[in-house]
């Protein structure tokens, strides 16, 4: 290794070693300029920041098939892209496709949660699940080169599935060069962030590393700190006809919940406070330990057969003490009451083992590509949580939590305060077929099925009154309550190219989501969920795909889904059915050489068909679905004084307005923010301002069950970026 590499990676492990260190104080002082210093390495100088490239080869498809070939709508970010915009979070990325925004229904205000087309989405990390998704994980872009979105139900090739669609996170390969990289970032609220990177060839032949790591603190501007480390190393090794690749992801994430946000009053977030104001209680803090190993070898016997064997452990622990999201926390004459406090304790311990052999093979003049599959996922979630009372505060308008300590609060466990210690266990057990036709050059045709079948269990550990199980009879400590289902997902769609830039393509598929998670058990384990989804676009590429325009129209119905809801002031889950239909569009131009725009804009009606429990709901919104997504980011590179590589940007995010719950009694309102970029970008070296929300436009980012959470203020930042 080079001296010069040598003094980069010491000082950037140095740097990481010192933010471990930096302590987090949920009263620490916040300084409010908005001023900040950022770097995010950039991974190398043959990346660009188109979105959606035809010849781009998605791995969630499986298949090694285009984008311009599929007939479904996918849609790829580019990390490049990420980095021009400033983002170091999976939060700060989905705008850049579609109808993809945050929030919905077990939203707590820290980790992530999306809708896709106003339909829950589930994340995965290079094709495995991250457990117990309502117990959800925030994602940072440690060594993540690009994000894969696929849009509707994608159960025939994931399993269990929620219908809104698939958000893949695809992290960097070892590589066989030296390759170095080193970041710093500071900024408004408190933040800052070190990342560092090394890969390259081990000495021994055919094996190869990576090593990926990242530290960040933030005190936040609502003094809602947070810190994160984390370290991927990876390894690959080509040998004889197999490559095979072993990544160890490990997390340290420390995290305060804000559920309440800016309250509800008069039917909307409160509007007579500051956005600082803080409802929530001055103690709260979620701990998540995150390990993940996984192992994968691609053993290519011939030109006609490829067998992919991958497996995954993931242990995952989460700590959380954090206020109640119900709707039953209100302002009543000027005070905030009904409020609640969560202790919450999980763990979630998973393994899953896929063997894919892929076939590419002809029947006469039919190109076949065929997936087949078998796989084994087994799931152990251990949940204990209880719930106290808190005292009302006594002003709204200039909140001041009344508890001070933890040690005033009074846990409960009875039928009005939700608890449980539960152990719950799943195995699942799937064979499955995905084919991709080409009929002809211009006809494509694909079509995949899965069995699955699903063992689920529930035992409590304590008998909570209230709570029954599946067969109608009380939930009692130490009889286990159990599931056994044999669902079949499917999908077909067509795409033909009409021309040699447009190919209109039609699809149906049909999912199937287990009810199995630590937070839909008061009614025991719940029948799963099925969605049925028609879609039919359009992809256009012109001028050798410097215009990129794809453009759907969707129909989606989802049947059985398990809803937070608040019944006689106790948190309950109900089960109803939702539907959206819906248009979108999505567009990159190159118009020139210099100039590079992205746009994107979706309407969807999504809307709750039915709810056999009672409440009268049918045609109200479902939680967090806006009838309208629009999303503008465009960039200018030119020259200063002879010397090439300067740039501007700028960009507009723009959400309608939402729901809070399905009784749609409280709403946000619709908001725009406006971001903008001047920097100098070179292969090996740049430097970006970016400044985000450029007015200062006040807005609610997410609608939850009591409260609204507060987007972030106006905020500068400098990233600076080495690639040696």
């Amino acid at each position: 290794m080079s001296q010069h590499c040598m003094k980069l990676s010491a000082f950037s492990f140095a740097l990481l070693a010192a933010l471990y260190h930096t302590p987090v104080h949920a009263q620490e002082t916040v300084n409010l300029t908005p001023v900040t210093v950022q770097a995010i390495a950039p991974t190398g100088p043959e990346e660009n920041n188109r979105i959606n490239s035809p010849e781009e080869k998605p791995s969630l498809g499986k298949t090694e098939t285009k984008l311009e070939d599929l007939p479904a709508s996918v849609q790829v970010i580019p990390r490049a892209l990420l980095s021009e915009q400033g983002a170091n979070m999976l939060r700060d990325a989905v705008a850049n496709a579609s109808g993809v925004n945050a929030g919905g229904q077990d939203s707590k205000g820290y980790f992530d949660h999306f809708l896709i087309r106003g339909l829950n989405a589930q994340i995965y990390s290079d094709g495995f699940s991250d457990g117990d998704q309502l117990s959800g994980l925030s994602h940072s872009l440690n060594g993540v080169e690009h994000i894969e979105i696929l849009e509707g139900p994608g159960s025939a090739l994931f399993g269990s599935g929620p219908p809104g669609g698939t958000i893949n996170i695809a992290h960097y390969s070892p590589a066989p060069i030296l390759h170095y990289g080193g970041s710093l970032q500071a900024g408004s609220y408190g933040a800052l962030t070190g990342s560092a990177y090394v890969t390259g060839p081990t000495g021994v032949d055919g094996l190869d590393y990576r090593i990926d790591a990242t530290a960040s603190h933030v005190s936040g501007f609502r003094q809602l700190p947070s810190r994160d480390r984390e370290v991927r190393p990876a390894l690959r090794w080509q040998w004889g006809n197999h490559v095979t690749d072993l990544a160890i992801d490990a997390r340290n994430i420390h995290e305060t919940p804000d559920s309440y946000g800016l309250i509800y009053f008069n039917g909307t977030p409160i509007r007579d406070v500051s956005r600082n104001a803080k409802y929530s209680s001055p103690f709260v803090a979620a701990h998540t330990d995150f390990f993940r190993t996984t192992l994968d070898d691609q053993w290519t016997l011939s030109d006609t057969l490829t067998i992919n064997n991958r497996f995954s452990f993931l242990h995952r622990s989460l700590d959380a003490i954090v206020n109640g999201d119900s709707s039953s926390t209100r302002v009543t004459n000027g005070q905030v009451v009904n409020r609640q406090l969560r202790e919450q304790d999980d763990k979630d311990r998973s393994i899953d083992y896929q063997f894919e052999p892929v076939w590419r093979f002809a029947t006469g003049t039919l190109q076949h590509t065929l997936l087949t599959g078998f796989e084994y996922q087994q799931q152990k979630l251990s949940t204990t949580r209880q719930t106290a009372d808190l005292p009302n505060i006594p002003d709204a308008f200039t909140p001041v939590a009344p508890e001070t300590s933890l040690y005033d609060v009074r846990f409960l466990c009875d039928a009005k305060h939700s608890c449980d210690d539960d152990r719950l266990g799943a195995r699942y057990y799937s064979l499955y077929a995905t084919d991709q036709i080409d009929v002809t050059d211009a006809l494509k045709i694909r079509a995949g099925v899965r069995q699955d079948v699903w063992n689920t269990t529930l035992t409590p550990r304590i008998t909570v009154p209230g709570r029954f199980g599946t067969d109608a009879k009380p939930l009692l400590a130490g009889q286990g309550d159990s599931r056994n289902d044999a669902p079949v997902s499917w999908n077909v769609g067509a795409l033909y190219r009409v021309l040699p830039w447009m190919a209109p393509y039609v699809g149906v598929s049909r999912s199937h989501l287990t009810n199995f998670n630590g937070e839909n058990t008061q009614n025991g384990v719940g029948a799963p969920e099925s969605a049925l989804q028609y879609e039919a676009g359009i992809k256009f590429a012109w001028l050798a795909d410097r215009v990129v325009l794809n453009v759907a129209t969707f129909d989606v119905k989802r049947d059985h889904v398990a809803t937070a809801a608040t019944v006689d002031g106790v948190e309950a889950v109900l089960f109803d059915s939702q539907k959206t239909r819906g248009t979108e569009a999505s567009a990159d131009l190159a118009l020139t050489s210099q100039w590079h725009l992205l746009a994107n804009v979706t309407h969807q009606n999504a809307y709750i068909t039915d709810n056999p429990q009672g409440i009268t709901s049918e045609g109200h919104r479902p939680q967090g679905a806006p009838d309208m997504l629009a999303n503008v980011w465009t960039t200018y590179d030119f020259a200063l004084g002879g010397l090439q590589g300067f740039r501007v940007g700028a960009g507009v995010n723009y959400q309608d307005k939402s729901y809070s719950d399905l009784t749609n009694a409280n709403s946000i309102p619709g908001f725009a923010v406006v971001n903008m970029l001047v920097g100098f970008d070179k292969p090996t070296w740049g430097v970006d301002v970016n400044v985000r929300n450029v007015t200062d436009r006040r807005y609610i980012s997410a609608a939850n069950g009591a409260g609204g959470y507060v987007g972030q203020p106006r905020g500068a930042f400098v990233t600076v970026h080495a690639n040696l």
